[in-house]
Order: C-alpha cells, then sequence, then structure tokens
C-alpha cells in the first residue's frame, strides 16, 4: 500500500458535494418530468423506479470504492479524478450492458429467469455477508490481485497522474491501478444493476437514462456519504430486500403474473425509506446510551 499525502482539510467540500447532490437528483427528476410530458405517466413511474433502484445499489458501490480508496491510501485530492474517469467508463459500459440485455430479453425469454436468479443470489449475499473484514480481504481480492500483476504499478504516486517516468520508462502509477479497480468493481455491479432496471421496465430508454443519472451522481453522492456510509448500517439489508422483491417481481413475469408500477415504486420507495429510517434510529439510540454512559454517576 502507498503512504497517504498529507493535505489541509477543505471546509466548503462537503457543502459543496451536497448541493451538487441535490442538483444532480432535481436533473433527474426534470428529465422524469419530461418523460411524463413525451411518453406518459406509466413509463415515467418505471424510470423513477428504476432510478431509486439504482440509486441505492451505488450506495454499496460507494462502500466498495470506499474500501479501495482506504487500502491504497488514495489522498482525498485524486479521489475526484478517479471517480471521474469511472464514471466515464461506467457510461460506456452501462451503454453495452443495457444493449446485451435488451437483445437477449428480446431473442430468449427464458433469460427473465436468469435476471431473477441472478438478483436473488446477489440478495442473498448482502444479507449473509456482513461489511466487517471486507476492507482487509482486498489483500486477497481477485480483481485487486489481478491489477496489480497486470500493471506493476510504482510504489509512490505522482501528483495526479496516472503515468509517471521511472529511469527513462513509463510506468502506471498507483492512481491508475486504483482506476482500474474501480472500473472492474463497476462491471461487477453491473451485472445486479442492469437486471434490476429490467425488472422494473423493459425499455431501453429508461433503462440507460436510469442509470446514467444515477452513475452522474456518484462522485458528489461520495463524498455526502463517505462519512455518513458507517451510520446507515440497515441500508444494505434494504438493499438486499429490494434485489429480492425484483427478483421476484421478474420471474413472476416469465408466468405472465405482473405487478403494478405504482405498487412497484412503492415498495422499493418504502424498503428504502425503512432501511434510512431504521439507521438513524438506531444512531440516536447510541449516541443516547453513550451520553447517559459519559454522565456523572449520581
Amino acid at each position: 500500500m502507498c503512504a497517504p499525502l498529507e493535505e489541509p482539510p477543505d471546509p466548503n467540500r462537503y457543502a459543496t458535494a451536497l448541493r451538487n447532490t441535490l442538483l444532480s437528483i432535481a436533473g433527474a427528476a426534470l428529465f422524469g418530468a419530461g418523460i411524463t410530458y413525451v411518453k406518459g405517466t406509466e413509463l415515467a413511474l418505471e424510470y423513477f423506479a428504476g432510478y431509486i433502484v439504482e440509486q441505492s445499489l451505488s450506495v454499496d458501490n460507494l462502500f466498495v470504492f470506499l474500501l479501495l480508496f482506504e487500502y491504497f491510501s488514495v489522498p482525498v485530492a485524486y479521489q475526484g479524478r478517479v471517480l471521474q474517469w469511472g464514471i466515464i467508463g461506467a457510461v460506456i459500459l452501462r451503454g453495452i450492458f443495457v444493449a446485451l440485455g435488451q437483445a437477449a430479453l428480446e431473442s430468449f425469454q427464458p433469460v427473465l429467469l436468469i435476471f431473477a436468479g441472478i438478483l436473488l443470489v446477489s440478495s442473498y449475499k448482502l444479507l449473509t455477508e456482513g461489511g466487517d473484514g471486507e476492507e482487509e480481504s482486498l489483500h486477497n481480492n481477485k480483481i485487486v490481485q489481478v491489477s496489480k500483476r497486470l500493471l506493476r504499478a510504482t510504489e509512490e504516486y505522482d501528483g495526479d497522474r496516472f503515468f509517471t517516468m521511472v529511469d527513462g520508462m513509463r510506468r502506471a502509477t498507483p492512481l491508475l491501478l486504483v482506476l482500474v479497480c474501480v472500473e472492474a468493481s463497476d462491471l461487477v455491479f453491473a451485472v445486479d444493476s442492469i437486471p434490476a432496471v429490467f425488472g422494473v421496465t423493459k425499455d431501453p430508454l429508461i433503462v440507460y437514462s436510469s442509470n446514467i443519472f444515477a452513475i452522474l451522481n456518484l462522485r458528489s453522492l461520495y463524498t455526502v456519504l463517505s462519512t455518513a456510509v458507517g451510520d446507515l448500517v440497515y441500508l444494505r439489508p434494504a438493499v438486499a430486500l429490494v434485489l429480492a422483491f425484483v427478483g421476484l417481481k421478474l420471474g413472476a413475469e416469465y408466468f405472465s403474473v405482473t405487478v403494478d408500477t405504482v405498487l412497484s415504486l412503492g415498495i422499493i420507495s418504502t424498503i428504502l425509506a425503512g432501511g434510512v429510517g431504521l439507521s438513524l434510529y438506531e444512531r440516536r439510540n447510541s449516541e443516547g446510551v453513550d451520553a447517559v454512559g459519559d454522565g456523572d454517576p449520581l
């Protein structure tokens, strides 16, 4: 691992990220309003359901990014550059995945069952595999191991450069290694996210646009959640339940049993809101217990 670089804290960084996050969400909402006007309410509801699913899945994605940044000791000043290029790569990869998924659904209906199986397995893993020890497991992570072996990056960062010159030879820096790991991790997450959105809509434009708006929010959302993700203890189980619901919905569709879009949106929103609400309630209770424990004895 590389030694982190000291840097002065930016008091405006969190406020700027929060503002950008809200602007991104507002942009996604305006796009949804445009869909309502052009294509009707039904597709607009499917878009919002897909966007909420993607945004919730991106939180788990950001948790992995946070672990990667900590594992490689990436200075805060350079994390935005990695996320920026990671987002560009994700936009391209998601487009390819959406096209492949759409082609598969049109030519082979049982793909619905395959997608359903992927989501149910992912849900089970999220529920049974806790976050404890994930940072330590990165040392043995296949993506990290293969990336290190292929790139043979230098030990030290060279500013925010992806390449540097060492003894007259062009070498990859640890920042490029982190970027490759981020892109590879997002590729793995796409295996869950694309079937999840196809579970709420079959329109390729809606699938891709909901993905893109969620992805474009990643950079600012990372800054907002990087300090709070540890407090959202029930968010991962909530995401797991959403994946299970969408997986069951996909499986039911194969047998011509459909779930109303409004009902789907309501169930997904309720599960996620419940996860966040329970997390905040748990945090408040733990803070109250700590405050009592730290009080003066009678």
